[in-house]
């Protein structure tokens, strides 16, 4: 690297970790929208014709029409986002990604300026967080958990600045920042206690500090009111109540553990690639229990026998992979709370608490373990990961093999979010070729399944069917996506099928596939947030009624 480039980058580290994030997400500028993103932009569009009233409509996503308040269970600030970033840019894809791409370039920075409290090498650590498939896949989607993210890490920052420096001001703006959080995504309540835990280690006096702990408690019970006396129910209740009753439970003793430690392994990647110089001669104790994992469940094949549409030649990958990611994701917890043999200070607490508290939620109580849940670890990964290697590093700090690790890790995590992508591409120009073969007929068409096939869909004139209410009669169309939810195919001699249509995704790997057992969105839909494999394409079936 030229010496004035190494200077500049020196000089400006912050504005560096902007333009990598850059580099990272420009290229998913024209991802189509894909899994909830159509919920976001539904609300945002209802905000712009009724502020006050973001859930006030009605939506066919489950099959049948329901309110909007009864369909989503994220608060609505992230569709508030959409539609201002709207009223500047506009609705399409290119214009709403390049919007996120703000919050994404926060969570570096932020990320960057917290670490600088918490070990001497800030660049490592943010590196470590932005180069993690969680993080890039997350950050090619317009829903609300990188948005969260950011306001959650600069909540952080400025409570530990105003903690450091006796400044009300940043603990007033860490408040705030916290507040809308909270009214971006329900898990940053965790912020109130996290926050709450940070200054009682500081042994900082009690009136210092709680008040301003108060604004997101205040600005939480408030939207929960708000929502109550618009739609007469208290939104978190309803989310608990939710989680509780679709809860993952595979009926096999273990196995969500198991599978949560493979979703944290394979998300957040570089834990596996950095794993000899974290542990270095503990290394082996990992890949032992990775092939014990294996041999386990090659012992017990109905192991995964939940995951009814996972191919069965596919089941042998999956488990190998699973042993891989879970293996590298145990190793993910194990550092969190080792950290706390060597150091038990407000810092090193903060941490672990982040960690596990982020992983026990996202495994135990979430309604399903996914990439978005695992996502908010990563920048206390990052923090993490600098502060062992820093402590592993008796002679100089070893800059190259880090550099080589980071380089891997940063690959998988472009190529998880390239295939994610290529899916969501799958999935709209399978929309475009119904549309060109049936032309006005299309707008007659009906059909199933929701995320972005529902979006690309509805705004081509297509009609959701109600399984409810619709009188379908002979001859009616109706097209059904293969690798999709809510959908219910024909009984037996009651349709004919028509045409199919396919389109490939990425070759060798995947973020959504059931046949493969991938699904980055939901572990009840594939035990794995990604899997090498050679994927199935996106089919859509047209079927006319008898």
């Amino acid at each position: 690297m030229p010496g004035n480039i190494r200077h500049w980058i020196g000089e400006h580290p912050r504005w560096t970790l902007v333009l990598i994030t850059l580099v990272a997400l420009v290229p998913f500028l024209n991802k189509p929208f894909n899994i909830d993103d159509p919920l976001f932009i539904w609300a945002a569009r209802q905000i712009h014709a009724h502020p006050a009233n973001p859930y006030g409509f009605d939506i066919n996503w489950e099959g049948r029409q329901a309110p909007m308040w009864k369909i989503t269970d994220n608060p609505p600030f992230a569709s508030y986002y959409i539609a201002a970033a709207s009223t500047v840019l506009g609705w399409s894809e290119l214009a709403l990604h390049f919007a996120f791409l703000l919050p994404a370039a926060a969570v570096t920075m932020g990320t960057f300026r917290l670490a600088r409290y918490f070990c001497q090498s800030p660049m490592l650590a943010a590196l470590a967080g932005l180069f993690t498939p969680a993080f890039l896949v997350s950050s090619t989607t317009v829903m609300s958990d990188v948005l969260m993210l950011a306001l959650w890490v600069w909540a952080v920052v400025f409570w530990v600045e105003g903690a450091d420096q006796n400044n009300l001001y940043k603990l007033l703006a860490a408040g705030c920042l916290a507040g809308l959080a909270e009214i971006t995504k329900y898990f940053a309540v965790c912020l109130v206690p996290l926050l709450a835990a940070y200054s009682i280690l500081l042994r900082l006096p009690l009136r210092k500090w709680a008040p301003f702990l108060l604004i997101p408690l205040a600005s939480f019970w408030a939207y929960q009111f708000a929502m109550q006396h618009l739609y007469g129910l208290y939104p978190l209740f309803r989310t608990a109540d939710f989680s509780f009753a679709r809860k993952d439970d595979a009926h096999v003793p273990g196995l969500p553990f198991l599978i949560g430690l493979a979703f944290t392994g394979g998300c957040l990647a570089p834990a596996l690639f950095l794993m000899p110089l974290l542990w270095k001669k503990w290394s082996a104790a990992f890949v032992a229990i990775g092939i014990l994992i294996a041999g386990l469940m090659l012992l017990d094949p109905g192991l995964l026998n939940q995951y009814r549409y996972l191919q069965p030649a596919a089941r042998a990958g999956v488990e190998l992979q699973l042993a891989l990611w879970a293996a590298t994701g145990l190793s993910i917890v194990v550092l969190a709370v080792s950290e706390l043999t060597v150091a038990r200070d407000a810092k090193s607490v903060v941490l672990v608490l982040w960690m596990i508290g982020t992983f026990v939620f996202a495994v135990f109580l979430n309604w399903t373990v996914n990439g978005r849940s695992i996502l908010p670890m990563a920048p206390a990964l990052g923090m993490l990961i600098a502060r062992r290697l820093e402590r592993n590093s008796t002679g100089p700090f070893p800059i190259g093999k880090i550099a080589v690790c980071m380089a891997a890790s940063a690959a998988l995590a472009f190529y998880a979010a390239e295939a994610d992508c290529l899916g969501a591409m799958a999935v709209r120009q399978n929309v475009r070729s119904i549309f060109a073969a049936y032309g006005q007929r299309f707008k007659q068409i009906h059909f199933q399944g929701h995320w972005g096939f529902q979006f690309y869909m509805s705004q081509s004139g297509a009609v959701p069917l109600d399984l409810k209410n619709d009188l379908l009669k002979s001859g009616d169309l109706i097209a059904i996506p293969a690798n999709n939810t809510n959908v219910l195919l024909p009984g037996p001699g009651k349709a004919v099928l028509v045409e199919i249509y396919t389109e490939p995704g990425l070759p060798f790997l995947t973020t959504l596939n059931q046949s493969a057992g991938a699904n980055f969105y939901a572990s009840i839909l594939g035990p794995l947030p990604f899997v090498f494999c050679q994927a199935s394409p996106e089919v859509v079936a047209i079927y006319s009624l008898r």
